[in-house]
């Protein structure tokens, strides 16, 4: 059951921003309302609700110290808990029909620093603007005619649809590259800021049995036993925006001659069914950030963040008032 103060936070957070930056035709109510459905799956996250915890630890080799204060850079480990998830708002949807897959971490560094990192498998957004991301769910929705003229109107979409022709699913979450999208400030103790994206990447890809994880907890049962076997290892890289660089657009993709810098290594040690787990009453915020650590202008930045304190709201509230089945699958 999601205890009462962060009930109470996650409301905080929406009522301090109850409207998308620069949609003020698009609140986060009606946002989570597109992204919900017609579903009814209380206690569920409304997007991404098919998910698993993981736990284990960043080993960060110090590369990143110059740039920026955040103790997570500093040479040494620092634990975490995190999430692996499909994209949808069913939370017994079969794994390998999913488009998008994600991996979300919380660090707390100590009791006031947090930061939470949400990372999808697309490199960047197919729009620049969270209203026209709303336009986009609804021609989702609508079906292949509509999004094709959703695209044709939208020309600023060119680098996802590059990127979405040639991506191709994996079968295992252990094989997949996942985004930051948004880009953010990295900000050292002389106070300057450098603007950067990051991907984490597959370090110790081994190979996946096909045919023995094809059921519709595929992805979720081959991560287990992989789990089982050997730890899995992901590389944390960080691009450095160029001057030229539009830090505040989402759907711009950097130059890939831009200078990158591995931080260290994510490794994943644990997994724990997301019922009652770890990582179950954990809003993955981006906008909780620590010191060191500042988010830029991008509008889509901080409409992902209302939407994700009005799901929160929801999960929080139906478990307040019982609608939470005890003991639910996942």
């Amino acid at each position: 059951m999601l205890k009462m103060t962060q009930y109470l936070s996650a409301l905080l957070l929406l009522i301090s921003a109850p409207v998308l930056a620069q949609a003020p035709t698009v609140t986060a109510q009606q946002f989570v309302d597109l992204q919900q459905g017609d579903s009814d799956y209380p206690g569920f996250r409304r997007a991404h609700a098919k998910g698993m915890c993981v736990s284990g630890q960043f080993i960060s080799n110090g590369n990143l110290h110059s740039y920026s204060t955040a103790a997570v850079f500093e040479a040494g480990i620092t634990p975490f808990v995190g999430r692996v998830s499909i994209a949808g708002n069913n939370p017994y949807a079969p794994d390998l029909k999913a488009p998008v897959r994600s991996f979300a971490l919380s660090f707390n560094a100590d009791n006031t620093q947090q930061w939470r990192v949400a990372m999808n498998t697309p490199p960047v957004m197919a729009v620049s603007n969270p209203h026209d991301f709303y336009q986009q769910i609804m021609a989702i929705k609508a079906g292949p005619k509509a999004i094709a003229e959703f695209f044709a109107a939208h020309p600023e979409s060119e680098d996802f649809r590059v990127w979405k022709s040639s991506y191709m699913p994996t079968n295992s979450f252990a094989h997949e590259t996942y985004h930051s999208i948004n880009a953010f400030y990295l900000v050292n103790e002389n106070k300057e800021h450098q603007a950067v994206r990051w991907s984490m990447k597959p370090a110790n890809v081994t190979p996946v049995s096909v045919e023995r994880f094809t059921g519709e907890n595929a992805l979720f049962n081959e991560l287990q036993q992989r789990l089982a076997n050997a730890p899995v290892v992901f590389d944390w890289e960080f691009t450095l925006a160029a001057p030229e660089d539009d830090e505040n657009n989402p759907a711009k993709s950097w130059p890939n001659t831009r200078q990158k810098i591995v931080a260290g290594q994510v490794v994943i040690e644990q997994w724990q069914a997301q019922t009652g787990g770890p990582c179950d009453d954990i809003n993955f915020d981006p906008l909780v950030l620590p010191s060191g650590i500042q988010a830029t202008k991008d509008p889509i930045l901080r409409a992902r963040s209302a939407a994700y304190a009005e799901s929160y709201r929801r999960r929080a509230i139906e478990s307040l008032t019982g609608q939470v089945k005890e003991g639910r699958d996942d």
